[in-house]
């Protein structure tokens, strides 16, 4: 398996991100969306969920399609931007057709980031909070190309012990088929091994993704103490493929991507976090192969989803204020491959 061209979820025809924050709010969302609605599926396994319109993505509901996707930061707060989206989308006439009114089908999670050192004391607009208006315009932002690192939902995200952020990466099956990962690290547990700089997600970096570095000489964890509190930490995430799936089968790779998560963060899947992941299948291409392509599916997703979470620690940038150390700011300089 190889990367796609950007390394990046959108590698993936027809799906496009986009990322909107407010720096003194130190919060975000990201949308995904496409040119047309999509199968999709969740699987959740924190503790600590928060998530709208999730129960219709169960295989035996009405709905079979969706048409965007939004992560959010804001806790609860962040639900409101799924509103935002609806509105971009009901603006360009997309949505669930129930009689003459399209309804806009946009299922979303959220992070903890109200304790980062962001001004959280936003004035009553009336909207209930920002994150309908950052809603809306991470929905109008959406294209290919898109950043990461501190950006979007993972602009005030943090770990155990580095600044979190959002992240991406992608790979290409001998199939021809291409999956790809979304995601948003603000978890209780680490990317990297310990105090060293190396990731856990090590073995399964492209090339020098997030650093090349290798692994830790000794990966090994003693029994952790969680740092932050109940409710606090989350990572959610999106993994995608153009295959042709039905919502039972996009369910089966959510499942499956998780285990890219536990190779990714130690500890992860806790009672104090609300992990989650979406998938997406876009349909534009058949498996030629049902069972040997979907066995691979889940491997590539979890593989993706992996990369993807050391990215976005890999990645984050340092800013003003903040309460936790970059990987780049503690390790960018002086360090050697093992």
């Amino acid at each position: 398996m190889r990367p796609g061209p950007l390394n990046l979820i959108t590698d993936i025809p027809g799906l496009r991100v986009g990322n909107a924050a407010d720096a003194t709010l130190r919060s975000g969302v990201t949308v995904l969306t496409a040119d047309r609605p999509f199968v999709a599926a969740v699987h959740v396994m924190g503790g600590a969920p928060g998530t709208r319109e999730t129960d219709l993505l169960a295989p035996d509901r009405m709905v079979q399609e969706v048409d965007a996707i939004f992560l959010s930061g804001g806790s609860a707060f962040g639900l409101d931007a799924g509103a935002g989206v609806m509105a971009g989308l009901r603006a360009q006439g997309r949505g669930f057709a129930v009689g003459p009114v399209q309804v806009p089908i946009v299922p979303g999670a959220i992070v903890f980031d109200l304790l980062n050192g962001g001004d959280k004391d936003w004035p009553d607009t009336g909207s209930g909070s920002p994150y309908p208006a950052l809603g809306r315009k991470a929905f109008e932002a959406a294209a290919p190309d898109f950043a990461l690192g501190t950006a979007g939902a993972g602009y005030g995200a943090m770990t155990g012990n580095l600044k979190g952020g959002l992240g991406s990466a992608s790979c290409l099956l001998p199939s021809g088929i291409t999956v790809g990962a979304l995601a948003v690290v603000n978890a209780l547990g680490q990317a990297t091994v310990g105090e060293t700089a190396h990731f856990w997600a090590a073995p399964f970096e492209e090339g020098r993704e997030f650093g090349g570095l290798g692994p830790a000489p000794h990966q090994r964890q003693e029994a952790p103490l969680p740092r932050k509190r109940l409710g606090e930490a989350t990572t959610i995430a999106i993994v995608a493929t153009d295959a042709r799936l039905t919502k039972a089968q996009a369910h089966r790779m959510a499942v499956a991507a998780h285990d890219g998560m536990a190779r990714a963060l130690v500890p992860s899947h806790t009672p104090l976090d609300g992990d989650l992941v979406f998938s997406v299948a876009t349909g534009e291409r058949d498996m030629a192969d049902p069972i040997a392509d979907g066995f691979q599916l889940g491997h590539a997703a979890a593989t993706c989803l992996a990369r993807a979470i050391a990215r976005a620690v890999y990645l984050a940038q340092a800013q003003t204020g903040d309460l936790q150390p970059t990987w780049q700011s503690r390790f960018g300089t002086g360090v050697k491959k093992s």
